[in-house]
């Protein structure tokens, strides 16, 4: 069984990273979406949401499961017996952190192949920091975020509803 881990730190999950992962799932038998407990970042969400936003946005697809880890992905990719790393990326400027950490992924661990996928041009532009600051804005995300992460944005909303994140008069350009 060929295994892949996609980890990340999904704060919060994007139709990007949907596209990514639903595009691995064809690639590989199984496909872990592993949320990573980064301390050095300052999530949004905590890990327990992040996983239940992924879960209920995969619709219960036999091939993909959602877990979590800290520590290295390489560490956790041998303690679940996958083979290979998912990483999506966007633009150039994804490519080169990326790379760089392929390649030291590489060296400590030469079993495991970092696969990068792009996402599809309908999402290059998401990136869950910018989906972050439209939502504070009150502006609409709800052509970017399944409906799980609409749903837990929506307290960052001005109004603080649902509503404000569905459909808010601001944009990128104006906030």
């Amino acid at each position: 069984m060929k295994v892949a881990i996609y980890p990340g730190s999904f704060d919060p999950v994007t139709l990007g990273h949907l596209d990514v992962l639903h595009r691995a799932a064809d690639m590989f038998d199984k496909v872990v979406i592993a949320v990573v407990a980064n301390p050095q970042k300052a999530p949004l969400f905590s890990i327990e949401e992040r996983v239940e936003m992924i879960e209920e946005s995969v619709n219960h697809d036999s091939r993909i499961e959602v877990d979590s880890f800290e520590g290295l992905s390489v560490d956790y990719a041998r303690r679940i017996g996958a083979t290979a790393i998912v990483k999506g990326l966007r633009a150039v400027s994804d490519f080169e952190s990326e790379f760089q950490q392929a390649l030291f992924n590489r060296k400590l661990a030469p079993e495991i192949t970092t696969v990068f996928l792009m996402t599809s041009f309908a999402n290059v532009y998401l990136s869950s920091s910018l989906i972050k600051e439209v939502a504070r804005l009150g502006g609409d995300i709800s052509f970017a975020v399944p409906a799980p992460a609409l749903k837990l944005l929506a307290r960052l909303t001005p109004a603080g509803g649902a509503s404000a994140a569905l459909g808010g008069e601001n944009s990128p350009a104006q906030g």
